[in-house]
């Protein structure tokens, strides 16, 4: 496997708000374009397969792994140090962290290639809202494993944050009680046509890719037959014996066939929305 060094960049966006990616260059002479990775819920762009993926797909597209400015992991990349932060990341936000980088993007190039977005779990959700509301600027739109109902709160998370203005969730790997503000929940309320991904995406006018693993939650893989039974174009690949992350741990143990497999498909999904 031929390694490409990342690059780190720092986005600052606002005072406390900071985007930290990291740049991955195509191995082809030429670039092709740009590919956004997007980690999901509770993820970052250091957890376990995401640094191998980003240099795996780096061959026709420069691959660019962001942590979103509120995910809760700061200067220390791989602690969630940062629960303040995570307590108050919206949808919104998350949305607003792509159109800076990828304004970023455009801006260091002086040239309009094209821009892909791969989007694991939740960042499949932002991924596909981003690309429904700004349809010229993305040329695809890769979801792995994707959650296609943006609403991942429990009710008893929401009655506790309308009662008190705070609820929590345990973060299983780190056992930490990551805390989450009422304006995640009032952030999907105001924007809930917006954020209908099955109602809007009959009208998406760019290529989109579902692979999924065959052993992915019920309720992922019923969002897939949704979104596919409103839009007949769309890939839906199934990956034999996948589950959420195909099998990846944190730390990294090394490639399993599950995410061999995704990642031969991602390629593949790649030339095709580049015409390659």
């Amino acid at each position: 496997m031929e390694v490409t060094k990342s690059i780190p960049f720092e986005l600052h966006m606002a005072d406390e708000r900071v985007v930290r990616g990291d740049i991955y260059s195509a191995k082809s002479e030429s670039s092709k374009g740009t590919l956004l990775l997007c980690h999901g819920y509770k993820g970052f762009k250091n957890w376990g397969m995401f640094p191998h993926v980003a240099n795996e797909l780096a061959e026709t597209v420069d691959v660019v792994a962001l942590n979103f400015s509120h995910n809760g992991v700061g200067e220390q990349l791989m602690e969630f140090t940062e629960l303040e932060k995570f307590a108050g990341d919206t949808y919104s936000k998350d949305l607003e962290d792509i159109q800076a980088v990828i304004a970023e993007i455009h801006k260091r190039e002086g040239t309009m290639k094209p821009i892909l977005l791969l989007g694991h779990s939740r960042g499949a959700a932002v991924s596909l809202i981003y690309a429904l509301d700004h349809p010229e600027d993305i040329a695809g739109v890769i979801s792995w494993n994707g959650t296609t109902y943006v609403d991942l709160l429990t009710p008893e998370n929401k009655a506790e944050m309308r009662a008190t203005g705070r609820s929590y969730t345990m973060n299983g790997r780190t056992k930490q009680m990551m805390p989450l503000d009422l304006e995640i929940l009032e952030d999907m309320e105001l924007n809930q046509e917006r954020f209908d991904i099955i109602g809007r995406i009959s009208g998406a006018t760019f290529p989109i890719t579902l692979i999924q693993g065959t052993a992915d939650g019920e309720r992922g893989i019923r969002g897939s037959e949704q979104l596919v039974a409103n839009h007949a174009d769309i890939a839906w690949v199934r990956i034999p014996d996948g589950n959420h992350t195909f099998g990846s741990v944190h730390p990294f143990q090394g490639e399993t066939q599950p995410l061999r497999e995704a990642i031969a498909e991602t390629k593949r999904a790649i030339r095709g929305m580049l015409g390659l």
